[in-house]
């Protein structure tokens, strides 16, 4: 397919990801792994190739809370990891949809003076 490897690392919990892109698109395809030891390993099983769908998100919190007004189910509040923020929810079908956005310090002091 021609893809090149353009970026790994560890997630905070201890999986780990890859991101892959085409020469010929400015989509990314992320592949994630999970250790055994981790709280989101599961054995394989045929028809679970599909892990989760992740959306680019300007404010991810308002997302996440929009989503779940709309009868999405929380899955993981919102969280930062480094500079992004991300939040996962689940579809009605059970797939879980990330968002993800980078951390904006303006988001922060909204939480801090609306407490």
């Amino acid at each position: 397919m021609g893809m090149k490897v353009i970026l790994r690392g560890k997630m905070q919990h201890g999986g780990v990801f890859v991101h892959l892109k085409s020469s010929r698109s400015p989509q990314r395809l992320e592949l994630n792994w999970y250790p055994r030891d981790n709280q989101y390993f599961t054995k394989y099983h045929s028809g679970e190739e599909l892990d989760h769908l992740a959306f680019w998100s300007l404010n991810v919190e308002d997302s996440f809370d929009r989503l779940v007004s709309k009868g999405a189910e929380s899955a993981i509040k919102p969280f930062r990891e480094g500079n992004y923020e991300l939040a996962f929810v689940k579809d009605p079908d059970g797939i879980w949809i990330e968002l993800l956005g980078k951390f904006k310090q303006s988001n922060a002091k909204k939480k801090t003076n609306s407490k």
